[in-house]
């Protein structure tokens, strides 16, 4: 009897210790074929292209730097940082108002952009025009990260229809943040309203925006938290939120004194396998959660847009995914335009209509990876989603 207990022990010790190493060379793997990985040839490629050195600064550090020599510089400050925040009076939908806001890196420079009156990504003036043609919401892509100005969405459709064009973009948006911002600044002089939908993880940010109880509130039609008025408080708000970021920072900097320690302990922790798991499960179980929600606030848009004698359309972005792995599932892209056009709301595929069309779709992503998109990438789907709404 001991011996047989004996032998299932050791059994299993040898399908732990199995699960275990295999679990190790996982994460080697990962860590080989990462995007860190490839990190050097980045750097080289994006010199060979330029000539100039890529900027492998930190944000904060960018940051820190440029504070040094510009009073008004800032950090983009994006709506989703307040989700998890409690007993907050006002849920802030936009950034932080004139200051050069400094973005993210993809293409080997820090984006930067001066905002509006309202924190968002535009040219101030764009507000004085008597009638906007075209008003855009949506996540980063709408956003326009990694890009300068002239070089996002909304830039391009003003350079190409000499037209004004507002820009309510925000990076890490989902559909129910989106649609609070149309409620707040959402005017009588828009004549057409640009939904800007990515496939990749827009139903999934509404699972984390339904959480809050400010931004739910917005589901009652009625509900407004009068924003144009608070900018102020807007503004104190989002600055509040980058001190603790700050703070944060320097406290992660002590942490990391050591790469090397750093690095092992990563590795050891199994970090890029325990993400690779999370994202597998969220595609899995999460990709098309909140739909009855989500077509109760695209109703509610429609019904918001309709009312202002505007006129909405749908735009999709499809997941990056769908152009590295050929046997990506179709489902998503179809049920999301069975839905909208059901609603008799216009959409715009950009796949089908703009990457489907080219040889290598994969160019208009910096270095051909996942990132946001190209400044020739960004400019070809705003002639394509001028196209799709002047036909």
């Amino acid at each position: 009897m001991k011996l047989k207990i004996s032998f299932i022990l050791n059994y299993f010790l040898i399908i732990f210790v199995s699960i275990i190493i295999s679990l190790y060379f996982f994460e080697v793997y990962l860590n080989v074929t990462s995007k860190q990985s490839n990190y050097k040839k980045i750097i080289q490629q994006y010199y060979n292209e330029t000539g100039k050195s890529y900027d492998e600064r930190s944000k904060m550090k960018v940051f820190n730097d440029l504070k040094k020599i510009e009073n008004d510089i800032f950090v983009s400050m994006y709506p989703m940082a307040h989700l998890t925040v409690k007993n907050q009076s006002i849920f802030p939908l936009s950034g932080v108002s004139n200051v050069k806001s400094i973005h993210c890196n993809e293409n080997g420079y820090y984006s930067k952009y001066k905002s509006d009156r309202y924190g968002f990504n535009n040219p101030d003036n764009e507000w004085n025009k008597d009638a906007i043609d075209l008003m855009l919401v949506g996540d980063s892509y709408t956003h326009g990260a990694c890009v300068n100005r002239p070089n996002d969405i909304a830039s391009g459709l003003r350079k190409i229809s000499n037209k004004s064009v507002l820009n309510l973009g925000f990076t890490g948006n989902g559909p129910l943040i989106e649609y609070a911002t149309l409620k707040e600044y959402l005017n009588k002089d828009v004549k057409k309203v640009i939904w800007i939908y990515y496939a990749g993880n827009d139903l999934q940010d509404l699972t984390r925006e339904l959480k809050n109880p400010i931004l739910y509130r917005y589901l009652n039609p009625n509900f407004s938290q009068k924003l144009l008025l608070k900018q102020n408080e807007v503004n104190l708000i989002n600055k509040k939120i980058l001190s603790k970021l700050i703070l944060d920072t320097k406290f992660d900097n002590l942490k990391k004194n050591s790469k090397l320690k750093y690095k092992i302990l990563k590795f050891l922790q199994l970090d890029k396998t325990k993400d690779k798991i999370k994202v597998l499960m969220l595609k899995k179980d999460h990709k098309l959660d909140n739909l009855e929600i989500f077509k109760i606030i695209l109703q509610n848009t429609k019904n918001l847009v309709l009312n202002n004698k505007s006129k909405l359309y749908f735009v999709y972005i499809p997941d990056f995914e769908i152009y590295r792995n050929k046997f990506y599932p179709k489902q998503h892209e179809e049920i999301i335009e069975s839905l909208v056009k059901k609603m008799n709301i216009p959409f715009i595929n950009i796949h089908k209509e703009l990457f489907s069309k080219k040889n290598d779709p994969l160019k208009y992503y910096p270095f051909k990876i996942r990132n946001h998109f190209t400044p020739e990438g960004y400019f070809e789907i705003a002639k394509t989603i001028f196209k799709e709404v002047n036909k």
